[in-house]
């Protein structure tokens, strides 16, 4: 059975920067993703898309602060968030299509979150 698992999580100042993980347990491959983060009292919010080979697409609050890779091994894929503002406070999600390889997906897989804090 997968799990995805986020790690990367923390508390920074304003500014700062924070590299988010979303791993798939075993030797999968994680061929989307979809970063999705909830503040308390909110409905979670879809702030990053990226397809193997595709297309990587970004909210507009975090477009040219937060960018995605995939590590060589395929089974981790990154959020890069650079310059951080307090607004960015919040759990953050990963969802994940996963497969045996870049072209045969199998499963889509939700992570438990990690927390990010931003202080002013």
């Amino acid at each position: 059975q997968v799990q995805l698992v986020e790690s990367g999580g923390g508390l920074v100042q304003a500014g700062e920067s924070l590299r988010l993980s979303c791993t798939a347990s075993g030797s999968f491959s994680i061929n989307a993703v979809q970063w999705y983060r909830q503040t308390p009292g909110k409905q979670r919010e879809l702030i990053a898309t990226w397809t193997n080979g595709r297309s990587t697409n970004f909210e507009d609050s975090v477009k040219g602060r937060f960018t995605i890779s995939r590590d060589n091994a395929k089974n981790t894929v990154y959020l890069q968030m650079n310059s951080l503002k307090p607004e960015d406070t919040a759990v953050y999600y990963c969802n994940a299509e996963v497969g045996y390889s870049d072209y045969d997906s199998f499963g889509d897989y939700w992570g438990k979150g990690t927390l990010v804090t931003v202080s002013s």
